[in-house]
């Protein structure tokens, strides 16, 4: 049964590999992680800090978009990221899987989020991508690139990667 406690943390370098019975392991933050799962530590610290990302990539894994996909898409994602050197540092992008946006025409969506807070691109927050169960690697990188050089999605990317959002003023 401890898969089915397996949390969908597989940022770590275990992947999708929980703590076994008797192994000890301690989590990318250095907490000791509970057996079952990949990084959910042990002790709860709530005084500790979250790790510092650039980038946070939410995407939609709900059971269309998941579907539409058809493989662990954020894994894969995360393995591509610390590949290209952006799974640590100051320009960290973060990806998290999310439930249903209601975006479904748009499937598999993908919500842009920069920490501005501390150096993230302002003009590239909140900004949405449709479809990005079809991209392909090389796109990808090209994004995570993109982002982690400040450089304007909108600037570079075509206008058919982006969903357009109302603006109530």
């Amino acid at each position: 049964m401890a898969s089915s406690l397996t949390n969908s943390h597989a940022s770590s370098q275990y992947g999708e590999n929980p703590v076994k019975k008797g192994e000890i392991r301690h989590n990318e933050m250095g907490s000791e992680v509970v057996e079952g799962y990949t990084c959910k530590p042990k002790d709860y610290d709530p005084n500790k800090a979250i790790m510092h990302y650039k980038t946070l990539l939410l995407l939609c894994d709900d059971e269309r978009c998941g579907k539409a996909g058809k493989d662990n898409r954020a894994a894969h994602l995360r393995e591509m990221i610390k590949e290209m050197g952006l799974s640590k540092g100051k320009n960290r992008i973060k990806i998290s899987r999310t439930g249903c946006y209601g975006a479904c025409r748009y499937r598999q969506v993908c919500q842009v989020t920069e920490n501005t807070q501390a150096n993230g691109n302002p003009k590239n927050n909140a900004i949405w991508l449709k479809h990005t169960h079809q991209f392909k690697d090389e796109q990808w990188r090209e994004i995570f690139k993109l982002l982690s050089e400040d450089e304007t999605l909108k600037d570079v990317l075509d206008e058919e990667n982006f969903i357009a959002m109302k603006v109530y003023e």
